[in-house]
């Protein structure tokens, strides 16, 4: 899971997708960095926390990452929060293979980034929920 920083959108969906793969028993290592390198080593921003403990997920323990072009190697899927996000990853990419893993985590559009408006955390936690609903569905198959 790839956002902007780290701290918001990729670790809703790494801590949320975690938790529904664990639940079904799923041997998935999910993880999530950021295309940029200012929050590595924080934790996830505390509104992402409230938003994902309202839903019933602890994300409390992450912590941001920078991403790395050895995650090309080590995932066998790399879902990114938007188009920014997208071309950034893809710009490290070295093989077709590499960028074939790289996709949008929403299929038909973008997460918004809450960062900049508190009341976009609640909403945006709801999609991040649904969709990795449906990613567990989707790759579980």
């Amino acid at each position: 899971m790839v956002c902007l920083g780290n701290i918001c959108r990729s670790p809703l969906a790494h801590g949320i997708l975690q938790h529904l793969a664990d639940q079904k028993n799923l041997d998935w290592q999910v993880h999530s960095a950021g295309t940029g390198n200012w929050h590595v080593g924080n934790p996830p921003d505390e509104r992402s926390v409230a938003a994902a403990r309202n839903l019933g997920y602890d994300i409390s323990r992450q912590r941001a990452q920078h991403f790395s072009v050895r995650f090309f190697d080590d995932y066998d899927h790399i879902l990114v929060m938007d188009r920014n996000n997208l071309r950034d990853v893809l710009q490290l990419a070295k093989t077709t293979a590499h960028r074939q893993k790289v996709t949008l985590f929403l299929p038909n559009g973008e997460v918004t980034d809450p960062y900049y408006d508190n009341d976009l955390f609640e909403p945006v936690s709801l999609i991040v929920e649904e969709r990795c609903k449906e990613i567990v569905k989707e790759l579980s198959n």
